[in-house]
């Protein structure tokens, strides 16, 4: 093995570290902007939307200004409109309610709702006519749904309202899935996750704008609560940036099944490290049995998945990672 190997090989395991820093440390950031009394920003609607614009920006700066990073050709007014515009709201959908959801739930309970993913994507893909029903994947999808109901059996300070929004973000992220399979991937458009920010961000910005003017802005300006540290919130926003940048890097230095394997480590460390950061997280032996479980099932269905996408070659599309879940399997490097 060479020396350069060997660099490379090192270079490789610093972008994964990185990337699973980053994508658990957004996570907990989040929560704690929104949850703690120090920050007293009780608004992930606002929260999400200063994401957007500030992906928007910075995107534009180094783009077109800098020209540090290069966006990808070939998108159309067209495209825009028919592709973009739907999956950007489904993004902001994914985002705004999941992020809403830790205001109710411990951001274990939160990863572990997230199991569910894959159910929800093959459900809806077989309505689209993308997925077809085999006994295979109905096995894969029980194993998934019987984990991820263990563990919400196991949740000891349950709050139905945050499921409500946790599930609402998971079938907002499935839409996002389908809609790129549809609408971007037959058409054959290749996007980098830095063309992805520059084209999706300001859209999901849009989205998330206009309920933001009717749901949060009057109790912002009721509550007197524009004084927030802008110092915080400008941070925030830069990790969810850095965020996505950790994820192209780990996307060209490695295969789909090491970001896979690196996101079911960085779930693991999510759910474990919250219980030691957060008081609202109380793990229970039940907890942790049915998110293995539904570990166990979102790993096969996974394995499925690399080989169908081995067979069919198909245009590679990498989508922005979430800031409020910081990235499942699905949302790194469905492509």
């Amino acid at each position: 093995m060479t020396a350069t190997t060997k660099s490379n090989g090192a270079l490789t395991y610093v972008y994964l570290l990185v990337y699973i820093a980053l994508s658990s440390g957004q996570i907990f950031f989040n929560k704690w902007v929104l949850s703690s009394k120090e920050i007293n920003f009780p608004y992930p609607l606002g929260l999400t939307l200063l994401h957007m614009v500030f992906s928007s920006v910075l995107c534009f700066v180094l783009t077109k200004v800098f020209k540090v990073l290069k966006v990808e050709e070939g998108m159309t007014l067209d495209i825009y409109v028919t592709s973009v515009i739907p999956i950007g709201a489904m993004f902001a959908m994914t985002l705004w309610l999941g992020n809403t959801a830790y205001m109710y739930i411990s951001v274990a309970f939160a990863q572990m709702l997230k199991a569910i993913m894959p159910v929800a994507v093959f459900i809806l893909g077989v309505a689209a006519g993308l997925e077809v029903m085999s006994c295979s994947m109905l096995l894969i999808m029980s194993v998934i749904s019987c984990g991820v109901m263990v563990a919400s059996y196991g949740e000891i300070n349950i709050n139905w309202v945050g499921v409500v929004y946790q599930m609402g973000g998971v079938v907002g992220e499935a839409l996002r899935l389908i809609f790129i399979e549809i609408f971007v991937k037959r058409k054959g458009l290749k996007l980098n996750p830095i063309s992805v920010m520059y084209y999706v961000s300001p859209c999901s910005a849009v989205c998330l704008f206009i309920p933001w003017i009717f749901l949060e802005k009057p109790k912002m300006d009721a509550n007197g609560t524009w004084n927030f540290p802008p110092l915080v919130l400008t941070l925030n926003s830069l990790c969810t940036f850095a965020l996505n940048l950790s994820v192209f890097l780990v996307i060209s230095h490695t295969s789909a099944l090491t970001i896979r394997v690196a996101g079911v480590v960085k779930d693991w460390v999510v759910v474990l490290l919250s219980a030691l950061l957060f008081a609202d997280t109380k793990l229970t032996l039940i907890n942790l049995s049915g998110y293995g479980i539904a570990i166990t099932g979102v790993a096969a269905y996974n394995n499925h998945k690399l080989k169908k996408e081995a067979t069919q070659h198909p245009a590679q599309y990498i989508p922005m990672a979430s800031s409020s879940s910081a990235s499942n399997r699905q949302e790194d490097v469905e492509r």
